[in-house]
């Protein structure tokens, strides 16, 4: 196995000068050394063949070298493994130091000219790992590797996942924070992303106003991320936060369009790069709630809730400028970024969502059409990817009765549906189909635009918790047969039409089926 290594982060920027692995603040330094623990029985359950190939590493991942690399076994030659330091705002309270707790980046590699950093994740403690133990378990892998990809595959921007592998070691987790601890399989995750650089590597820096270090990274991320990015001083840094506000503002719509919620966005967890990362208790949205989270920790306030997505990405985006203030000192051209950012994604947003119903170009009233339409999907329990990849299906020539008939399948409970709530979508198809005809594509044609944006397959909980339970065993069947599904999830897929269903009634108030905590 032959890695084109190339180094610059551990390269470039200061190191914590202390080598000892222990709990402790770093001060003046972007990452600390670290070296994996070692596993007693490391086995490779899974690769994602496709990032292996992007990797050019496909010819390996049977060998026994990329066992070891890739599970912390063996530290690659010439590489020097580290954790890198940040802080974050937790549930919108500044944190302080946090760092990488239990993730070591092994190493950047070139291929194709493209920079990749590796990273494992529950490879053991680090200086950042405070009272924890940097240890993951397969539960947790799991959803890590098989969500890092299925987001690929729908076309969002995310860090991918190489590999998935047992470590041979049991975990003591409590797993939903209740004082039930338990023994469980250990495993480790191989990350991949240009960068796992984070808002809080910034943070940090200001908050203990180590402004040269400050700009240190700034220009590193600009120099490596940002090539074209010509000017120089504050324009330069104005120019870089606009970058990362597009970037931030792109990755949420998709998150929206899809159903995803992240349920743990802290700044901490925001990619300087606009792609998602630290796939903790997520899920996607089943019933269509806005005011739905999957965090246990958050099921209180509901902060990181589905609808609030995209404010909470703009409160993050303003603790970035607060962190790269010092670098620019002017606060209008930050502000007026800010507020452009919410511009920009109600507009977004709009433009969207008409691709999600099919229509091809926005006309006065559509816009009441979409809001009368997240209305209605609340008056009771409709699944949301069931409800858009059953719209397609309706024809101009359809009565709204007939269209209100073709998305049946996507509600929970149609005894309820009686009244009030058929009238009001009896009303909306009205609309609806009124508003078809003025568009100039065919059913057929539209029908497959909308199955573009409108996926039929994504992970939801249930299927991930089918897939964990059947690995616990030693069965990798569910695993292997979702990452192939997923792998496709805008086509039809009709052998695989099981996964192409409503949550079951069973994984209602399952653990790990609808609430999870931050350890999941």
């Amino acid at each position: 196995m032959k890695l084109n290594i190339k180094d610059t982060f551990n390269k470039e920027l200061p190191a914590d000068p202390n080598k000892n692995n222990t709990p402790r603040k770093v001060f003046e330094a972007c990452y600390s050394y670290v070296t994996p623990r070692i596993p007693s029985n490391p086995k490779i359950i899974h690769v994602a063949d496709e990032v292996a190939e992007m990797l050019e590493l496909e010819r390996d991942t049977t060998s026994e070298e990329f066992l070891n690399v890739f599970t912390g076994k063996t530290v690659y030659p010439k590489t020097a493994p580290y954790a890198m330091c940040y802080g974050g705002h937790q549930f919108g309270h500044w944190a302080g130091q946090l760092g990488d707790g239990r993730a070591i980046n092994l190493a950047e590699i070139r291929v194709n000219g493209k920079p990749w950093a590796l990273q494992l994740k529950g490879a053991g403690e680090t200086p950042y790992s405070r009272t924890a133990d940097g240890l993951a378990v397969l539960r947790s892998s799991i959803r890590e590797h098989l969500c890092s990809e299925a987001m690929h595959y729908l076309g969002v921007p995310t860090t991918r996942s190489l590999s998935l592998a047992l470590t041979g070691d049991e975990v003591l987790r409590d797993m939903m924070y209740d004082g039930n601890q338990d023994y469980e399989k250990g495993a480790v995750v191989c990350r991949v992303a240009p960068s796992f650089i984070r808002f809080g590597n910034f943070q940090l820096l200001t908050a203990r106003k180590d402004i040269k270090n400050l700009q240190n990274l700034t220009d590193y991320t600009i120099r490596h991320f940002h090539k074209d990015i010509q000017t120089e001083g504050k324009e330069k840094y104005i120019a870089f936060f606009q970058k990362v506000v597009n970037a931030s503002l792109e990755m949420v719509l998709h998150w929206q369009r899809v159903g995803f919620v992240h349920g743990v966005m802290n700044t901490d967890n925001m990619s300087i790069l606009g792609l998602t990362i630290d796939y903790g208790p997520y899920g996607w949205l089943e019933g269509y709630d806005p005011n739905w989270t999957p965090n246990t920790t958050d099921s209180q306030h509901h902060r990181y809730a589905f609808g609030n997505q995209p404010g909470i990405v703009l409160w993050n985006l303003v603790q970035l400028a607060n962190a790269l203030f010092p670098l620019i000192e002017d606060a209008k051209p930050l502000e007026a970024i800010l507020e452009s950012y919410q511009t920009n994604f109600d507009k977004k947003y709009v433009e969207m969502m008409f691709k999600k119903i099919g229509l091809a170009e926005i006309k006065t009233g559509d816009e009441q059409l979409i809001e009368d339409l997240e209305q209605n999907l609340q008056l009771t329990e409709t699944d949301m990817t069931i409800f858009f990849r059953e719209l397609p299906r309706i024809q101009k020539k359809n009565t709204p009765q007939e269209a209100f008939q073709k998305i049946h399948k996507s509600f929970y409970k149609p005894i309820g549906l009686a009244g009030a709530t058929t009238d009001a979508w009896t009303t909306w198809f009205t609309k609806y189909i009124d508003r078809l005809q003025e568009e100039s594509d065919r059913d057929e044609t539209r029908k497959f635009k909308m199955y573009e944006v409108n996926p039929k397959f994504v992970l939801r909980n249930y299927m991930a918790q089918l897939a964990i339970d059947a690995a616990d065993k030693g069965n990798y069947e569910v695993l292997n047969e979702l990452y192939e599904v997923l792998k496709r999830p805008y086509n039809e897929q009709p052998e695989f039409e099981k996964w192409y269903a409503k949550r079951p009634e069973w994984a209602r108030n399952k653990v790990g089926c609808s609430m999870l905590s931050c350890s999941s």
